[in-house]
């Protein structure tokens, strides 16, 4: 039995049509995949289901009621909530004050009866298997842990339908099987999901059917079982980019960094040396230290001992120091590490140039900054409008590209990426590989952190595998498999050996 039916959804935004004609349904107790690139619609028809902005045209129906013009309020009151990928807890509280925030349980003379509140939590975590202390602060919690507690706090307003847009971002694998099991033990309980995301694998793991869209029109829903990956990919992005090799060899000059015995806060002893023109891919389970590696090669994190010279000077000291150097880094987690929510497109490009030429250049010329903004778009091809407009305004691949057209304005030739295709769809993944692989052509050096195989297949020319810590395997780029980097990954090959 269907919870949930759109009926003939479209929506456009002055001449750009952003929906057209779209049915959509869920069933109760089913989790459903809404699967599509970036700018498909998957935001526009969610964000008309919640209510946060009209259609044109087409009908709601929701537990059998019809909603002609929902508005926020309407919808979550009627069960619907919105578990976004860039999380809305408050840090600076504490876990109840956030599952009860804006709906406090109150008592005599209208105080918050703060106790009744802490029973009301420790009895939601106990029924879902949740071990959280309800009295911390949000702000010592685990990425996972918050997800979590968005995911509870949704449910203690007897959400009968949760929309979880790309839940398992930044999830290690650990936190990632706890989450399904809590949706797994839901689902039985008749709660139902919409389910987006990029990664085909828990796809497969955890949907029961799926719908794509492209473009704004609709492409195809079916059964999960009655399908496979390489059609979905097509259906998502047509046979444009499907199984498309990018990686190509090229000639490597002098070593440009090397570390000799380098250790710090999550690695340790790790000897490597990286050329001038080469791709290499670090790789590993989450919490392998291969991100704590990649942050101290920034300055970000203070290293414990050994080396780390790049163009043969021993470096040391602060972020700005490395910059000047020609190293950069974009860091994993965009809205945290990356994004200014509050600047404009153009004013988070060149955030960089400013702060290594404090000083010497305190006058920001806008003219000069548009010039070399609209050179790095067109390289880069990012599809933006007004550079004016706010930074959230593009797709999660867009900003990734102006990231690192934030980067290439400094002229930096060692490029250090952690995790550079987080949460981008397919389409814009290839165009990044390719901005990679052009990147080494031109000389430049690049480091990735990633924890996709296919991603090290498509452009790496050697993978570095850690585990705990330490490197324990090397693979050429003919040598990676996803069989030998997992054994590597697990300890299973040391284990086996």
């Amino acid at each position: 039995m269907a919870i949930l039916k759109m009926t003939h959804i479209s929506k456009a935004f002055g001449g750009s049509q952003a929906l057209s004609d779209i049915s959509f349904s869920v069933g109760e107790g089913e989790i459903h995949a809404l699967l599509g690139e970036n700018g498909a619609g998957k935001s526009t028809l969610m964000n008309i289901l919640t209510g946060v902005i009209p259609a044109d045209s087409g009908t709601i129906e929701f537990m059998g009621k019809t909603y002609p013009n929902p508005t926020i309020r309407q919808m979550e009151k009627a069960g619907i909530a919105f578990v976004h990928q860039e999380l809305n807890v408050i840090n600076d509280l504490s876990v109840v004050d956030n599952i009860f925030l804006c709906r406090e349980i109150r008592g005599k003379f209208g105080l918050i009866d703060k106790k009744k509140q802490f029973a009301e939590a420790e009895k939601l975590f106990r029924e879902l298997g949740v071990n959280m202390d309800p009295g911390k602060m949000v702000s010592e919690l685990k990425t996972g842990e918050k997800q979590l507690l968005e995911i509870c706090r949704a449910l203690y307003m007897n959400a009968k339908l949760l929309i979880l847009d790309e839940p398992t971002t930044a999830l290690s694998n650990d936190e990632i099987a706890h989450m399904f099991g809590i949706l797994r033990q839901l689902k039985a309980k008749g709660t139902s999901f919409i389910f987006i995301s990029h990664k085909m694998p828990e796809i497969f793991e955890i949907a029961d059917r799926y719908t794509v869209l492209r473009n704004g029109t609709f492409i195809s829903s079916g059964d999960i079982k009655d399908t496979n990956a390489h059609a979905i990919t097509s259906d998502m992005v047509g046979a444009q980019y499907v199984d498309q090799e990018v990686y190509k060899p090229r000639e490597l000059g002098e070593p440009v960094v090397t570390l000799k015995d380098f250790s710090g806060p999550g690695f340790r002893n790790v000897d490597l040396t990286v050329r001038k023109g080469e791709i290499v891919a670090f790789t590993g389970l989450a919490g392998c230290g291969a991100s704590e590696l990649m942050q101290a090669m920034f300055g970000a994190l203070t290293p414990e001992g050994g080396s780390i010279r790049v163009h043969g000077k021993e470096m040391h000291g602060s972020i700005v120091s490395f910059m000047k150097n020609g190293v950069a880094m974009l860091a994993a987690n965009r809205k945290e590490n990356s994004v200014v929510p509050d600047m404009s497109i153009l004013e988070n490009f060149y955030l960089a140039e400013q702060q290594i030429s404090k000083g010497r250049k305190p006058f920001i010329s806008k003219r000069a900054e548009k010039q070399r903004y609209d050179t790095q778009k067109e390289n880069m091809r990012i599809k933006a409008g007004s550079m004016h407009d706010n930074i959230t305004s593009l797709s999660g691949g867009n900003q990734q590209k102006v990231f690192l057209g934030r980067w290439l304005n400094i002229g930096a030739d060692l490029l250090l990426f952690d995790n550079p295709t987080q949460g981008v769809d397919v389409g814009a993944k290839e165009e990044i590989y390719r901005l990679i692989l052009g990147f080494a052509e031109s000389g430049k050096t690049v480091i990735i952190n990633t924890l996709e195989i296919p991603e090290v297949q498509k452009v790496a020319d050697r993978c570095i595998v850690f585990y705990e810590g330490r490197i324990v395997k090397e693979f050429a780029h003919s040598e990676v498999n996803e069989h030998d980097v997992m054994l590597y990954s697990t300890n299973a090959a040391e284990l086996n050996g």
